[in-house]
């Protein structure tokens, strides 16, 4: 990709970086019981655990997910395969992680790590979700709506939106899943499958924006 930004326009670029700041939760990392590392596209959320594993933040990292239509042809074997052997890869030891290889949604990322991790006699009170930048908040607010009794933290790889772009080297795809998310912010919780997050105005303006202009790959009939 060249520098400039070439598939999307310089209002484009405003709105969208206005919903990936939205989406963040910056939460400060520290010691937990548990990191979660949630499946997507997106081997970055493998490696970061990694890091924050090898850091000493947590003993158990659990990776979920199996495939979608974005993954199948990446990840073969299942998002969470592929992130464990990446894992591993980079110093974190096999027996410090579980496999959750089934989820298809966020949700199931959710509740069948923990019943993975209840399987093994782990139940902990303060779990890390390791995901893209951009599913911070969307991952947080289902983990609280689905487990309320434990602490959730987010973290993700500290990358800056531009970098984010050339490290996924896809401009249409990364808005459309910016988009995407940000609806399901607003939706799920109608639907019981999140909690509430207040949205700003600014960023409901840029989620309209994008929207007309035909970033709607990933939105769910609603």
């Amino acid at each position: 990709m060249s520098d400039d930004r070439r598939a999307i326009t310089e209002d484009q670029w405003h709105q969208a970086e206005l919903i990936w700041d939205y989406h963040q939760m910056r939460h400060e990392p520290r010691p937990v019981e548990v990191a979660i590392g949630l499946g997507s596209h997106d081997l970055g959320v493998a490696a970061h655990s990694a890091g924050l594993y090898r850091a000493g933040l947590f003993p158990t990292l659990v990776f979920t997910g199996g495939n979608s239509p974005t993954t199948a042809a990446v990840f073969p074997r299942g998002e969470a395969v592929h992130f464990r052997e990446h894992a591993i890869e980079l110093g974190v030891p096999a027996e410090a992680i579980l496999l959750e290889p089934h989820a298809t949604n966020t949700g199931q990322n959710i509740s069948l790590a923990r019943a993975v991790l209840a399987a093994a006699g782990v139940h902990p009170a303060t779990v890390l979700l390791v995901s893209k930048p951009y599913m911070e908040r969307r991952s947080f607010a289902t983990a609280r709506k689905l487990w309320p009794d434990v602490e959730i933290l987010c973290a993700s790889e500290p990358l800056e939106f531009a970098d984010y772009l050339k490290s996924i080297g896809d401009e249409k795809l990364v808005l459309d899943m910016l988009v995407g998310d940000l609806q399901r912010v607003m939706e799920y919780p109608k639907l019981g499958f999140a909690i509430e997050q207040e949205v700003p105005d600014d960023v409901r303006a840029a989620y309209e924006s994008l929207v007309r202009d035909g970033f709607t790959s990933r939105l769910i009939a609603s």
